[in-house]
């Protein structure tokens, strides 16, 4: 997608943090232009270098990358009551701050199966620590003849191993 010369940084930012109502109307420019659809979803409490690394590699599978983002009563199911550490707010706009990512939208239940579902992307992306066929919404992506990819997580990066150095 391409942004007005008149928005400035913090704008640009913003306009890539998509809710329910934005969502549709971005996928449909994307489409009417031709662009492949990555998507890739995670927590990205404490955004590290394996995070970026992970991402920069997943947006090189398409033409715009969307990031699915656990909203914080999510994090906190999946993590334990002490997550996140930042807020999703913060979060969303840290990712969106990165240059590769296109768009970024808060999902609340403990999968992105109903998110990738609206988004029906051409690309799914998750670590290798997960096989292909056990990634939530592999069903949705093979069945419109999408790929399924995965790349190998950067040993020494993770945010659990923050927390515990920063404690």
């Amino acid at each position: 997608m391409s942004f007005s010369k008149n928005m400035n940084h913090f704008d640009k930012i913003c306009s890539k943090i998509l809710d329910g109502k934005n969502l549709d109307a971005w996928l449909d420019a994307c489409r009417n232009e031709g662009k492949s659809i990555v998507f890739t979803n995670g927590c990205f409490d404490i955004l590290h270098r394996g995070h970026v690394e992970y991402l920069a590699k997943a947006a090189a599978f398409g033409d715009v990358m969307i990031i699915g983002l656990n909203t914080d009563a999510s994090v906190k199911r999946l993590k334990g009551p002490s997550r996140p550490v930042n807020d999703e707010k913060s979060r969303a706009f840290v990712l969106a701050g990165l240059e590769f990512v296109s768009a970024v939208v808060l999902f609340d239940e403990d999968t992105p199966y109903n998110l990738i579902k609206t988004v029906q992307p051409d690309v799914l992306v998750k670590g290798s620590d997960y096989k292909p066929e056990n990634i939530v919404g592999y069903d949705i992506v093979m069945a419109k003849g999408g790929k399924v990819e995965t790349i190998d997580l950067v040993e020494g990066f993770s945010t659990t191993g923050i927390i515990n150095k920063i404690k």
